[in-house]
């Protein structure tokens, strides 16, 4: 165990070998730890578990420690197996120890475990005495999960915050002033838009909610990845710009896929436009990038054109996840564009712009096709293409 504050401990698990999280949709390319809390007080009391793999480590870790009997009272901010997976292990030892979770919590623990324990259902406003210590529930609904909360420790101004302002991210230390800052960040955000960027709205509400309750806080202590106590109020500021429907980096993604290059050269001339008119943009091929870092290409651009060869008269596998991916994490608020080369069908880049348009993006230019190989006058409808996206974005 290591104090993070006086009498209260870390107790997780760090896995600096794991590459892919829930199952293979994250890439994880500096693993991931699995955070959970022990607050010693008058009552004793252990605060998220950590994933299965590890419970027989982790529970007997517990024992070591502080011995398991001693544990008062199990709080489950969220039942995701990443957290509360040990929980079944640990409840075999101490089945009677009272399990503090939301409503949803308590159906998701019967569910996953098959048993009926001692629950004691809480929400916002709700309290629990330690002591010294005072822990305050804040319903956290949809952040990621239904059954998602926070508590906040009065007596320590901790805030425990579950998956909100956590990272995959296994460092060398254990604390936000002890890594390497843009490391940090870079998963911080890569965490954000891939697994929060759908729940913008709620979490833009939840701070705004929070920051009523007047907390004192210098401490914020996620589910992953290291502790912010060096101005912790870094990473919440950081969330309600994420948070903005309209953030973004000032760049424009030109994303692609290709077989013969045709469209890869309809990428580079429509880079050109935007290099003329003074607009940062990136070229990245979908099919050789990293999944969950397009994501966050995705995220932080303002502009968002997308090219795919057609195939089988449809797009790549490559860029027609990246379509879905789109869609499911509800990026909005982009300037969008489709375009493509084709062989005899040509029904990529028209296909790209009505899902670009479908999923809200707002369509810049007609989806623009050409067929096998690229005349000189197409190279400069593809340049103009760019133009044409970069004088928008100047004009907002």
């Amino acid at each position: 165990m290591i104090e993070i504050k006086k009498n209260i401990y870390w107790c997780g698990i760090r896995d600096w070998g794991l590459s892919v999280f829930h199952g293979h949709e994250l890439s994880t390319h500096r693993g991931t730890s699995y955070n959970s809390y022990i607050i010693r007080d008058k009552k004793t009391v252990l605060i998220d578990t950590v994933w299965d793999p590890y419970k027989e480590q982790f529970v007997e870790d517990l024992d070591k420690s502080i011995g398991l009997s001693n544990i008062d009272a199990i709080v489950i901010n969220h039942m995701e197996p990443d957290h509360g997976g040990s929980l079944g292990l640990l409840m075999s030892k101490i089945p009677n120890t009272p399990i503090y979770c939301t409503k949803n919590g308590s159906e998701i623990i019967k569910k996953y475990f098959e048993k009926d324990w001692n629950f004691n259902i809480v929400k916002t406003g709700d309290v629990l005495d330690l002591g010294e210590h005072k822990l305050h529930f804040v319903d956290m609904q949809m952040i990621h999960w239904p059954d998602s909360m926070l508590v906040y420790v009065e007596g320590a101004k901790l805030v425990i915050s579950n998956d909100a302002f956590g990272q995959h991210y296994c460092g060398t230390a254990l604390f936000n002033d002890q890594v390497d800052t843009c490391e940090l960040y870079q998963e911080a955000i890569k965490y954000y838009a891939n697994i929060l960027t759908p729940f913008r709205p709620l979490i833009k509400k939840k701070i705004e909610q929070i920051m009523a309750m007047n907390l004192d806080i210098d401490m914020i202590a996620p589910s992953h990845g290291v502790i912010w106590r060096d101005n912790p109020s870094q990473i919440i500021k950081k969330y309600v710009e994420w948070a903005d429907p309209n953030f973004n980096e000032g760049y424009a993604a030109i994303i692609y896929d290709t077989m013969y290059h045709t469209t890869r050269a309809m990428a580079e001339a429509i880079g050109r436009g935007f290099e003329e008119e003074g607009v940062s943009y990136r070229i990245i091929n979908a099919a050789t990038r990293d999944k969950s870092d397009l994501n966050v290409e995705i995220f932080k651009a303002n502009a968002v054109l997308i090219g795919s060869c057609t195939v089988n008269n449809t797009v790549t596998r490559p860029i027609a996840a990246l379509l879905e991916e789109i869609k499911s994490l509800k990026i909005k608020s982009k300037l969008a564009a489709g375009f493509g080369a084709y062989g005899w069908s040509g029904e990529a880049h028209k296909k790209i712009s009505k899902e670009l348009g479908d999923a809200g993006l707002t369509i810049g230019a007609e989806p623009l096709g050409f067929r096998y190989k690229m005349l000189e006058q197409e190279v400069e409808q593809c340049v103009e293409m760019g133009r044409n996206i970069a004088r928008q974005l100047k004009a907002k």
